[in-house]
């Protein structure tokens, strides 16, 4: 079987080939387990998931449109320079933390459940506190810092919970909870701007986190695992042999590259679309409408994951697509048609590539315990360019803005890095296999 080939049947608790309620190790011997793929139990595990990510990522998400309004006020008006740090930090937690928050939900199975509850008052008082501050440094440890902690403390739980009930379909449960946040992104940008236009920054942060405490503290309690805390820590005991696969750096090298340029959009699209002296209420259209391409992009990528097609192939027609929609679209963008346009084109295709990383994980080794593992991973690799977004973007944005320039003269350089990045990780992909057809060549000849 080919390296690229998915192993789509992959069980992080059994093998695929019998039934759940057949012998397992230690205590599941003794007990039948709820089915994968389907029923009540699942679904619901998904369903609460999807929820949860909406929120907790959504707003993070959305910070494009505070930055535009931070930006604009007195308090804030010495200190402009640190103002993208708040959302990064909000977001780059969540991707840096991935390998640390997935070691103690794997390695202490039991309390997963507790490690929620840990971090969701860390969200909700984040916000909360966020209301009650006048500096930006007072954001950065509000708003930033302390609602990452307890975003990256409550996702991975989650996620391995959705990693052990779906299986065959592995695909299109985490294209859907990726996709999720995009779908509050449709409409969460237009409700912040409308608070943040009519009550201010404050208000806007306080309704949202009695919001948010309102319509997750529900669910919290239908979270569970598959299987019981005592094999779960057995299965999660991951094999490392997959760090000695060519394909796993072929692939870590795309996400690290990619994710130098990803972010600049959904952070500086309201920013840049003031620049061309359009009203800010455009601008949380382009958030909206990327999030709506994103939503579509990630569930389509992570259903066509699913099936047996070429990772590396739907990974770089991702990157492709993405570089092309950032050089043509946004860089030549005189208009909101061209944003429109790079907005709906990148959405899709770009977040579609953040879908990938189960598949990946997949094409890397057949062993269970590596699809979580390599996820994390690629979540950490992605966020690293997420953390350099604001010293990057300091160093790259100067200068007035003129329309009719390429990426309106102050915004070339992130234009640039954000297609130029995402064609390089293509490269990379392609590259490597060709490599592989030329060695295969090579070798039957």
């Amino acid at each position: 079987m080919s390296t690229e080939e998915p192993v789509s049947a992959i069980e992080l608790q059994s093998s695929p080939h019998r039934h759940d309620n057949e012998a397992l190790p230690t205590s599941t011997s003794t007990q039948e387990l709820d089915p994968t793929d389907g029923g009540r139990p699942a679904w619901t595990v998904l369903m609460a998931g999807v929820v949860f990510e909406a929120l907790f990522w959504g707003f993070p998400m959305s910070f494009g449109v505070f930055q535009s309004f931070y930006e604009r006020q007195p308090d804030f008006k010495n200190d402009t320079s640190n103002i993208a740090l708040i959302g990064t930090l909000a977001q780059a937690l969540y991707y840096l933390g991935a390998p640390l928050s997935a070691m103690v939900t794997k390695r202490f199975p039991k309390y997963q459940r507790h490690q929620i509850w840990m971090g969701w008052p860390l969200c909700v008082f984040g916000l909360l506190g966020a209301s009650f501050v006048s500096t930006v440094n007072g954001l950065i440890a509000t708003q930033g810092l302390l609602y990452g902690l307890g975003f990256v403390t409550l996702s991975y739980p989650i996620i391995s919970m959705v990693n052990e009930w779906w299986v065959a379909r592995k695909g299109m449960a985490f294209g859907l909870i990726s996709a999720s946040s995009g779908m509050t992104g449709a409409v969460m940008p237009f409700l912040i701007q409308t608070l943040l236009d009519k009550y201010g920054h404050k208000t806007t942060l306080r309704a949202s986190a009695v919001g948010m405490a309102i319509l997750t503290a529900p669910l919290i309690p239908l979270f569970r695992g598959r299987l019981p805390p005592s094999d779960s820590a057995i299965i999660a005991r991951s094999q490392w042999g997959f760090l000695r696969r060519p394909l796993f750096w072929v692939y870590a090298s795309a996400t690290l590259v990619q994710g130098i340029g990803f972010f600049f959009p959904s952070v500086f699209l309201p920013t840049f679309a003031a620049s061309l002296n359009l009203s800010s209420r455009n601008g949380a259209l382009l958030i909206a409408l990327m999030s709506i391409a994103q939503v579509v992009g990630q569930f389509a990528f992570g259903y066509l994951s699913d099936l047996n097609l070429s990772v590396s192939g739907l990974a770089t027609i991702c990157c492709l697509a993405a570089a092309a929609a950032a050089l043509i679209f946004w860089g030549m963008a005189t208009s909101m048609v061209f944003l429109v346009l790079f907005s709906l084109v990148y959405g899709f295709f770009a977040f579609g590539f953040t879908t990938m990383r189960v598949a990946m994980g997949r094409a890397i080794s057949n062993d269970p315990s590596t699809v979580f593992a390599t996820y994390t991973i690629f979540v950490f690799l992605q966020g690293v360019g997420n953390i350099l977004v604001s010293p990057v973007s300091s160093a790259l944005i100067s200068g007035p803005a003129v329309k009719g320039r390429f990426g309106a003269g102050r915004y070339d350089g992130v234009v640039v890095l954000t297609g130029v990045s995402s064609a390089v990780a293509a490269l990379i992909m392609v590259v490597w296999h060709l490599g592989l057809v030329t060695m295969r060549g090579q070798h039957h000849g």
